[in-house]
């Protein structure tokens, strides 16, 4: 018994080192990693059969409790046994692939078994297929629970050369002499089996371990370049934004060249080639071509494939993916490579994640190109809220004063001229002075107090501190024009009415208030009034909708815009807005 186990040893030695050196193939960790595919339980099967194959012809030949042969077997005595391995296989088999992969190996390890010959030859084989359905079965529910452990495995793997044990004694004849073999052999075999399957399983362990560390490391590197590149991508596919983020994909990945194309040109191009592969130039490659038109990612691994129309071309190799907007292709990205061989799996998968989230940042750069398109629109809007009569009464007014006082006409024409450039000037930007706004405000009130002089008064209340913080155009002057067009009825109109803009500093925040003492808003309008339009016979309330809704899209929720009102009291609007914001 004790001299069984180091020619054991020995033999588990011989596995090990296949394993180790299969362990080094990309292919052997594919299977391990993708075992639950048929084509990988197909390999696993051919993989460990061939093992339980080897553990046979290593087997060590006993006849009645002596070792009579330490060399490899091609057959047996038929008043002999074998000592071997041959579980070790088998079990692992059914652990990492299942039932299916746990029957084959059993089948093809334990048919040759009995081809070997020995009195314990059917025994064994039977023992073998019972042994790779049983550690199949077993597999397949631990892995469900992710509870396949070495330990457990190395159990396993005690238990089943325990009933292996158990079966040669029950079925091999004669009964003395299958008590006398499992005698000698039994405790070697669990020992050194046991131990085999643990250094088998940490091999297996690491290789997994191995395969998620590429893979965050990977993703890492995706989500890396993803984050530096993202202001240019948001920018949009041009020529600027493309050969930036090219640059940087470049330097983060193992390729000799990146090129980066809309559906028709060349946008960038940086690395081997960009002599000929050139900026703002057609598309130089049929390849690309062929991805614009299949809408997938296509591989290239000789220069022929490629199909560059410039001869001598150093590019080798090539990945191309094409580049999505919702789910229409807008250009490709590709990874060129002067060796074939530098492009490999892991450069694949970095290829397509960062395709994919390419593909995304595309469509939020678009999602923010139309969004500014809506505030311009909104900005717009607003603008052809100004009275439709507005501009013809400031005519007819101007044209009366004419006669009758030309120095004030020349003023209010002045004012007009001042009134619909700022119209121009705030829908061509996003935010302007507040001092401007306060310029659009006065031009508008100096027409309209010409046309009812007596019936209002403004008041303006400002800071002077806070006359260049930066504002939404068509931020006042529309809530000026509500209350001149809406709060000041004939009830008013007797002992006039006020509004008041008032802006003050309150820490990193300016505060602005538009107040007046009108009629007020119904209680049933004022929750609704800023947060959606209205059917009033009176108005919409468009402009405060667009307000409040510009703000808070600008200011991303660190402003507020806030309706007070007291029917017969007034009305109160309160815009808060930080005073740092670019």
């Amino acid at each position: 018994m004790i001299h069984l186990l180091p020619l054991m040893l020995e033999r588990v030695g011989i596995l090990l080192i296949v394993v180790f050196l299969l362990s080094r193939m990309r292919s052997f960790r594919q299977i391990i990693h993708h075992e639950h595919r048929l084509k990988e339980k197909l390999s696993l099967i051919a993989i460990f059969g061939i093992f339980g194959i080897i553990s046979n012809y290593t087997g060590i030949e006993i006849n009645q409790g002596v070792i009579t042969s330490p060399e490899w077997q091609a057959d047996v005595d038929y008043d002999s046994a074998l000592a071997n391995t041959r579980v070790l296989g088998v079990a692992l088999g059914g652990l990492l692939g299942g039932p299916l992969v746990g029957f084959g190996t059993g089948l093809i390890a334990g048919l040759h078994r009995v081809s070997l010959g020995g009195f314990t030859a059917y025994a064994c084989g039977v023992s073998t297929i019972l042994a790779g359905i049983a550690t199949g079965l077993l597999g397949a529910y631990l892995r469900k629970r992710g509870q396949i452990t070495p330990w457990r495995a190395v159990a396993i793997g005690i238990v089943m050369e325990c009933a292996q044990m158990g079966i040669i004694l029950l079925a091999a004849k004669p009964f003395e002499a299958a008590l006398e073999l499992v005698r000698v052999i039994s405790v070697p075999m669990i020992v050194i089996n046991g131990f085999g399957t643990l250094l088998f399983m940490l091999i297996v362990q690491s290789i997994m371990q191995e395969e998620e560390r590429t893979r965050a490391l990977q993703t890492h590197n995706v989500l890396y370049i993803a984050d530096q590149t993202l202001p240019y991508f948001r920018q949009g596919l041009n020529a600027h934004s493309c050969r930036e983020a090219a640059a940087i994909i470049l330097k983060w990945t193992h390729a000799d060249a990146i090129s980066i194309t809309n559906r028709h040109q060349v946008l960038a191009h940086v690395g081997v080639g960009s002599d000929h592969h050139i900026q703002m130039q057609s598309l130089s490659t049929q390849l690309t071509r062929n991805v614009l038109d299949q809408g997938r990612l296509l591989k290239a691994k000789s220069r022929e494939e490629i199909q560059c129309d410039r001869h001598g071309c150093p590019l080798q190799a090539a990945i191309v993916l094409p580049l999505k907007v919702h789910r229409q292709i807008v250009g490709t990205l590709k990874l060129y490579f002067t060796n074939p061989h530098q492009m490999d799996r892991v450069e694949q998968e970095l290829a397509e994640g960062l395709g994919n989230l390419f593909s995304t940042q595309l469509e939020l750069a678009e999602a923010e190109l139309q969004s500014k398109l809506l505030r311009d629109a909104e900005i717009k809007a607003l603008q052809a809220q100004v009275h439709p009569h507005f501009l013809f009464n400031a005519i007819n007014t101007i044209s009366a004063l004419c006669r009758t006082d030309p120095e004030q006409a020349r003023k209010l024409l002045l004012q007009l001229g001042v009134f619909f450039r700022s119209n121009l000037q705030g829908a061509r930007q996003m935010l302007i002075p507040l001092r401007k706004e306060l310029e659009h405000v006065e031009a508008y009130l100096m027409l309209e107090k010409a046309r009812f002089p007596g019936r209002y008064t403004v008041h303006l209340d400002i800071e002077p501190s806070l006359e260049q913080v930066l504002i939404p155009p068509f931020t006042l002057q529309p809530l000026v024009e509500n209350a001149v067009r809406h709060a000041f009825g004939k009830s008013k109109g007797n002992r006039g009415g006020q509004v008041t803009i008032r802006g003050r500093k309150e820490k990193d925040r300016m505060l602005l208030i538009t107040e007046d003492n009108g009629s007020g808003i119904p209680a049933d309008l004022l929750d609704t009034l800023g947060r959606q339009t209205v059917q009033s016979k009176t108005g919409t309330g468009t402009a405060l909708h667009n307000i409040k809704k510009r703000i808070e899209e600008i200011y991303e929720g660190e402003a507020s815009f806030r309706i007070e009102s007291d029917r017969n009291e007034g009305t109160k609007v309160i815009i808060t807005v930080p005073i740092s914001h670019h």
